[in-house]
């Protein structure tokens, strides 16, 4: 479009919003607005496929129109349907559902192959001998042109002949391809004679051995768009030097009322990788439990550690329409996701690394219920009854018996309150005879000081979660950190991916105790607990006789917002 450069410019709006009003007002397209997600089936959806999805997703509903998601399934050699049934299921979790708008790219096969016969009787496409290595080799550099194919003279007749016999099967894999007929010389390397259909003699998950001709993605892409009336094609900013190729097929096609291409800026994370090839060399080599592995940024990977829907959404709508390539920290998201759970989840009580306390002026025996709110700021989430008893855990960095400067928590003779019961005060420290590790406190407990009540006002320097030992739910607890020491991976062939590992991204907590309100949660399930985070029922783990609970994010808010 004409006002391409003038946009970039206006840093202030959202250019593809203008873009887009820009086409619906002069009326180029006689119908409604139309985008797609084109994903390849051969590897799970990440944080950063998120962003290109709401993007097209957005745009669409935005303007009144359709959102489609089209399989880019043009390739057999990596491409399965388990690619292909979990895009769809993390697509519908995200929230972007195309409906009934889901299609296939090897669906319009012969289409495809129909137009490049119309580009061979036209005298824009010829077959070539051309080894890999040498078309690589003819096609020059940035600084210098390329050179024309010894057989890129080959008669309309000959080349007809000739790409028939490719699709019957006649030549071996690599052994000759198409290519368009453009200009060698073009300052766009894109534009010297790019290849259109290559020979792969393999299975393809959908049409098995009906084609070994495969067209590629620059070519496949623009015809698939004109198929199903897409009209503004959304892509990331690394497919800008590919416009003209798209617009040349479009062109000679005859193509009316031509879908355009249009760019965005890629979005890239702190500390996380979402490099295909990297995130398949980290599930191929057990590094991590699968694609689903909580530390990694796939959307199953997110979904299982706890991460919601609303979440990625607000990250992506906080980020908004970017031009260029953009690094966002990842602590952004974490702070969506603390925004989205902070009012619509219960606070409940959990001690991760139990510390056993026996309040001995406690009658024997006996239970009491105390009444907590579910969620400070939240009154319509309601209250929940804990119980309370004469002996209880609490966290064991909660004690120390030669406090640190400042340490307001529990010391040897000291106070604190037990959050929604009462004071305790510290009157004997066990030990383990063998090691010397505290192994038990006893405490006596001031039953004025009942929270709520008349003289629940007296102060003390801290205040402690805790879980009744008789009443408590066992349960595991992962806490994450971030994967990779490096989130670049591997710099050289044959380096080892340990040397990348974070050794400390996964810790296990075995020994965790819950209040009994937690005994019925459900994977992903999500609770604040209190003092320590935000965690999630794990979806793959967890189940009612074995609670497993993954830290989504820490209470703490690093993310700052800078405006």
């Amino acid at each position: 479009m004409g006002n391409d450069n003038a946009m970039e410019t206006e840093a202030a709006e959202n250019y593809m919003d203008k873009l887009i009003k820009e086409d619906i007002e002069s009326g180029i397209y006689s119908r409604e607005i139309c985008t797609r997600f084109p994903p390849e089936p051969n590897g799970y959806l990440h944080i950063g496929s998120a962003f290109a999805i709401h993007t097209n997703y957005g745009l669409a509903h935005k303007y009144g129109g359709t959102f489609h998601l089209r399989f880019d399934d043009t390739n057999p050699l990596k491409e399965d349907m388990e690619y292909v049934k979990a895009i769809i299921q993390d697509i519908e979790w995200l929230g972007c559902s195309p409906g009934e708008h889901i299609y296939y790219g090897s669906d319009y096969s012969e289409q495809i192959y129909n137009s490049a016969l119309n580009l061979i009787r036209k005298g824009k496409a010829y077959v070539c001998d051309l080894s890999p290595e040498e078309v690589t080799a003819y096609r020059g550099t940035l600084t210098e042109p390329g050179k024309n194919s010894p057989y890129r003279e080959r008669s309309v007749e000959e080349n007809l002949r000739l790409f028939s016999w490719m699709r019957e099967g006649a030549y071996p894999t690599g052994s000759r391809v198409l290519r368009a007929k453009i200009d060698m010389a073009s300052p766009n390397i894109n534009l010297r004679d790019p290849v259109l259909y290559r020979i792969i003699h393999a299975e393809h998950y959908r049409t098995g051995e009906a084609w070994c001709i495969y067209p590629m993605y620059d070519f496949a892409h623009p015809i698939q768009d004109a198929i199903e009336g897409i009209t503004h094609s959304l892509c990331s900013l690394e497919f800008k030097d590919h416009r003209p190729l798209y617009e040349w097929v479009l062109e000679e096609l005859g193509i009316e009322e031509a879908p355009r291409q249009r760019e965005f800026g890629r979005v890239n994370l702190t500390g996380v990788v979402t490099s295909k090839r990297y995130l398949r060399a980290l599930v191929a080599g057990n590094y991590v439990d699968g694609w689903d592995d909580p530390r990694l940024p796939t959307l199953r990977g997110l979904r299982r550690r706890g991460f919601t829907p609303e979440s990625i959404r607000s990250f992506v709508r906080e980020i908004g329409m970017v031009r260029n390539q953009t690094m966002v920290d990842f602590s952004m998201l974490e702070h969506c996701l603390r925004q989205d759970l902070k009012a619509s989840v219960p606070s409940i009580m959990a001690v991760l690394d139990p510390l056993k306390v026996v309040i001995t002026n406690y009658e024997a025996g006996e239970t009491e219920w105390l009444t907590l709110a579910n969620n400070s700021e939240n009154a319509e989430l309601g209250v929940r009854e804990v119980p309370f008893s004469g002996t209880v855990y609490i966290e064991q960095d909660d004690f120390m018996e030669e406090p640190a400067p400042g340490f307001r928590r529990l010391v040897p003779g000291g106070e604190v309150r037990l959050k929604g019961a009462y004071i305790i005060k510290c009157n004997e420290v066990i030990k383990d005879a063998g090691t010397g590790a505290v192994r038990e406190l006893r405490c006596t407990y001031d039953p004025l000081t009942k929270s709520g009540g008349a003289n629940s006002g007296r102060k003390v320097k801290g205040t402690l979660h805790w879980g009744s030992a008789s009443h408590g739910i066992p349960a595991e607890v992962y806490l994450y950190e971030k994967l990779l020491e490096d989130n670049d991976g591997p710099k050289a062939e044959g380096e080892a991916w340990e040397e990348y590992i974070n050794p400390d991204s996964m810790r296990l907590m075995r020994s965790c105790l819950l209040e009994p309100f937690a005994a019925g949660a459900k994977p992903e399930n999500k609770f604040q607990f209190m003092r320590q985070g935000y965690f999630c029922a794990d979806n793959k783990l967890s189940r009612e006789d074995r609670l497993v609970f993954n830290r989504i994010v820490p209470l703490k808010d690093t993310w700052k917002s800078g405006k």
